[in-house]
């Protein structure tokens, strides 16, 4: 295990399961008779880059996808020099030398970067390898069917530029039956005859359990490697890969009519035990769970009395055994009693936002 901040000095505990993580890659890794990537941004989605990366490596995993250029050259540092790293949002203007540097592999998203991968590529008198993201009706990243038609038109558009995947993105994978999921599919069928022989990835996370139709040869999971459920509304296949424990700081009675929090949000009915524990929304515990989150003490759910505030929570533990509630002790806010979308829900939002929030103050546990 690795530990990071001192435990005896941190007002919770975050546990990261890295057996956990690579169990999900093998589940996730078994669906396709082709390969399976591991997205890594956002920090591996806030549970640390420098613990996941090496074990996904470990796993078997050759193929990684950062966000940013930054987050790219430090995974970089992370994993087998034979493994490759995609930067989804490509170069930004002016850095395409930093990726070629850091043996990095740009997704080339609009004219632009194209333009400018090929330009290094002149320079170094050399092809490089990229990807190329196609807009297949998101509206948000890679070329717009027209651009592509447009360069595509062009004698030597990709001059210089080996492409070495094919890609684009769901937007509604975890909507089964949406029908813009076959509406992308067959869009990017069609748009990727423009690249014959290049591998070609479309399926995230969700889209992994769409079928076999939308595997093509790379899946590119994020999120459900982290145990978030790929598919709302039916049992998650996936262990989940998370827990978080907070330390108790202060427990006292209030008397019937006593307001907990503030904006007086709560007022207790009767004389009832506030036991004030050391996270809040500066450490993402979302304030939206002000009065509707739930923590557990020994497997009993007991309730967040008034607001979230930013360094501090209270909880109703009025039916708790006092000795089971004393400063120093913990008690559970993520792990077998509750999971990360069941937190989401309840704070109305998804399980990526609840895990990508997920502060630095935490004592860290890596197993």
């Amino acid at each position: 295990m690795v530990d990071s901040v001192d435990a005896s000095r941190a007002g919770a505990r975050l546990t990261v399961d890295l057996g956990a993580i690579r169990d999900n890659y093998r589940l996730l890794a078994s669906k396709t008779k082709g390969a399976c990537a591991a997205v890594m941004k956002a920090d591996a989605y806030g549970l640390g880059m420098e613990q996941v990366a090496p074990a996904l490596a470990l796993e078997g995993c050759k193929t990684f996808f950062t966000a940013h250029l930054e987050e790219g050259i430090r995974l970089r540092q992370l994993v087998p020099e034979d493994c490759a790293i995609y930067v989804l949002h490509g170069p930004p203007p002016g850095t395409a030398r930093d990726c070629f540097q850091y043996d990095l592999r740009p997704v080339l998203n609009d004219p632009g970067q194209i333009q400018e991968w090929r330009a290094l590529a002149r320079t170094l008198d050399r092809e490089l390898p990229a990807a190329i993201q196609l807009d297949t009706g998101m509206s948000r990243m890679g070329l717009a069917p027209e651009d592509l038609l447009a360069l595509s038109k062009e004698r030597d558009w990709l001059a210089g530029v080996r492409p070495t995947l094919v890609m684009s993105h769901l937007a509604c994978a975890d909507e089964p039956l949406h029908p813009v999921n076959e509406a992308q599919r067959r869009r990017f069928e069609e748009l990727r005859a423009l690249f014959p022989g290049v591998p070609a990835s479309l399926a995230n996370s969700s889209g992994v359990f769409l079928g076999s139709s939308y595997h093509y040869d790379l899946l590119r999971p994020g999120a459900a490697l982290y145990g978030i459920n790929p598919q709302p509304g039916t049992p998650n296949p996936l262990r989940q890969a998370v827990s978080l424990h907070a330390r108790v700081v202060q427990v006292r009675s209030v008397c019937d009519g006593a307001v907990v929090g503030y904006g007086a949000h709560h007022a207790c009915t009767g004389e009832q035990r506030i036991a004030t524990i050391a996270v809040g929304y500066a450490d993402g515990w979302l304030r939206s769970l002000s009065g509707r989150g739930f923590a557990f003490v020994d497997g009993v759910k007991v309730p967040i009395a008034g607001r979230v505030s930013m360094d501090s929570i209270t909880l109703d533990v009025t039916g708790i055994a006092p000795e089971r509630v004393v400063p120093g002790s913990e008690v559970e806010l993520m792990g077998s009693h509750q999971s990360v979308d069941e937190v989401a829900a309840l704070a109305g939002t998804i399980g990526y936002e609840v895990l990508t929030r997920l502060g630095s103050r935490f004592h860290r546990r890596y197993v």
